[in-house]
């Protein structure tokens, strides 16, 4: 199994900046991909950013150039520095990692609890 805790949401200002945390834990062979989803209210969860253990990233459009994902594989742990922040980035933000767990042969999902991003004046 993999636990996910996230940290580093709150209210930012039009314009402002967030850094995002999540850190994984449990009993893992590897995890493979690590990455940020978000959901606003009445919408899909959507992808934001991936970054896969050799460091390739992935983003979704609406937030590049302004989003920033990276990794430290020793602490197994995945951060995102939004910058120019905009109010339709208002959204839980869910951390996901795919993962193989110890004494199994296949990758699963994991998800953190998610954490509130607000973007308001």
């Amino acid at each position: 199994q993999v636990q996910l805790v996230e940290s580093g949401g709150g209210l930012a200002q039009p314009g402002g900046s967030l850094r995002l945390s999540c850190a994984a834990s449990g009993r893992f062979f590897n995890i493979n991909v690590m990455g940020w989803y978000r959901q606003a209210p009445g919408k899909q969860r959507d992808l934001v950013a991936s970054i896969t253990s050799g460091g390739t990233t992935n983003y979704a459009e609406f937030v590049k150039g302004r989003f920033t994902i990276s990794r430290d594989n020793a602490k197994n742990t995945v951060y995102l520095q939004m910058n120019s922040l905009k109010p339709e980035d208002t959204a839980v933000y869910y951390c996901n990692a795919v993962a193989r767990p110890m004494f199994v042969s296949r990758e699963y999902d994991y998800w953190g609890q998610g954490t509130q991003v607000t973007v308001s004046s």
